[in-house]
């Protein structure tokens, strides 16, 4: 970890976050997966609402496991904890390419996949930056998760080539290199530890940062589930469509190629979208930026549904991918200024386990829909509906009870005086 000169720049831990999260659960799991949808699907003989089964299976199992490991990082600290996880999830994406029948042993693939994948969600990245910045999280946020909107434009990419190249088995092991080289690496250089952790591992006064213990904040209040429950629906209804991109552009007629350039330019609009959101959150009330780009979301989903041609399938994943974008730093963003940073790892933990279900959820979901009534457009209907009231959920969510202070949180890590 560099500490030290230039590198003592809190800045230098945002750049390692949009490295790591380039390669997130996200964007390896939804995004980058759709690349691989129908190779698997020809080469094993597997329908894609088999396949969507076995996402929400393995979903299933990162539910239970997310939580856990953010009460890790709050109890045994961040690096010693979040480093070797990467490590971890690289291994089971690369062992990936070695999926074959029958069901039960395609599910223990996926299901190791939703387990360890906990380890390259945004929760240790948010954490380490939420304690660091206070006046510009939103942005310092913002800006970090924008790595997964980098990842989204370029991941798909690199997995169409090395499919093309090598073949889809191949391709997993490329992934995981990547994972490496992306997270493990930067994380090891630039990532660091809340002082509070340490503080709470070497000393007995126990001094924790800010914020509502996990109980007080999950069992005794409605904003929790209020937000929980509008990013689920969010999640299932943005990515259950931007998951089934390629596959339905290349069904109306689309290459391949260019349904997957579809894909990536959600990626550049996932980016800005995390981008402007976070500038947003530190001038604007979170809720209203929240409906913003939600609803921009469910004007992308329109669009696509309509099964226009020309520049309407660009546009509407444009629109889509603005709303992804916003809703992974806007819940890390809620949860620091609604219940603290306290036992923030096993807040976001809680929260992001269900926004992870959803990911396989909308999927599941989607390729029931094709399969059932020969189409994706009934499902993507109910998703704007879904979008609606994901709105109505977090409009009343009222004032932030941890506002901003004059300081930051970490005194900026003393990287004034270095």
């Amino acid at each position: 970890m560099l500490t030290t000169g230039i590198f003592a720049n809190r800045w230098w831990m945002v750049f390692g976050a949009v490295l790591g999260l380039m390669v997130n659960t996200g964007v390896i799991e939804v995004f980058t997966f759709a690349v691989f949808l129908k190779p698997i699907s020809e080469d094993l003989g597997i329908d894609r609402a088999t396949l969507g089964l076995l996402v929400v299976i393995g979903s299933a199992f990162a539910t239970l496991s997310t939580p856990t490991f953010g009460k890790c990082i709050d109890y045994f600290g961040l690096r010693r904890v979040h480093l070797p996880m990467i490590v971890v999830y690289a291994a089971v994406i690369a062992s990936m390419s070695l999926l074959q029948g029958p069901f039960w042993l395609l599910a223990v693939f996926f299901i190791l996949r939703g387990t360890f994948g906990a380890g390259q969600s945004p929760i240790a990245y948010s954490k380490a930056i939420a304690a660091t910045f206070d006046k510009d999280r939103g942005l310092a946020l913002g800006v970090a998760i924008a790595g997964v909107g980098i990842g989204v434009a370029l991941m798909p990419l690199l997995a169409n080539y090395l499919i093309s190249a090598y073949g889809w088995r191949e391709a997993f092991v490329g992934l995981g290199i990547a994972i490496l080289v992306f997270a493990l690496i930067p994380g090891y250089l630039f990532e660091r530890e809340p002082p509070a952790n340490a503080d709470n591992r070497k000393s007995s006064s126990n001094r924790v940062l800010p914020g509502m213990r996990y109980r007080e904040a999950v069992l005794h209040g409605w904003r929790f589930w209020a937000i929980t429950i509008a990013f689920f629906l969010g999640v299932v209804a943005v990515n259950g469509t931007l998951t089934q991109v390629v596959a339905m552009l290349s069904d109306r007629g689309f290459s391949r190629d260019a349904a997957v350039y579809a894909l990536s330019i959600s990626g550049i609009a996932l980016t800005i979208g995390r981008v402007v959101s976070g500038w947003l959150l530190d001038r604007m009330h979170g809720p209203y930026v929240a409906c913003f780009f939600l609803g921009s979301a469910a004007i992308g989903i329109t669009l696509l549904a309509s099964g226009a041609g020309g520049s309407v399938p660009y546009i509407g994943t444009v629109l889509c991918g603005l709303g992804i974008g916003a809703e992974v730093d806007l819940m890390a963003f809620f949860i620091s200024r609604y219940f603290g940073l306290r036992a923030f790892g096993a807040i976001y933990g809680s929260l992001f386990a269900l926004f992870s279900l959803g990911n396989a959820v909308g999927p599941w979901l989607m390729g029931m829909s094709l399969r059932d009534s020969g189409s994706y457009v009934p499902m993507m209907i109910a998703f704007v509906v879904a979008l609606g009231a994901a709105c109505a959920l977090l409009l009343p969510l009222g004032p932030y009870r941890y506002v901003a202070s004059q300081d930051e949180v970490a005194g900026a890590m003393g990287e004034e005086a270095a």
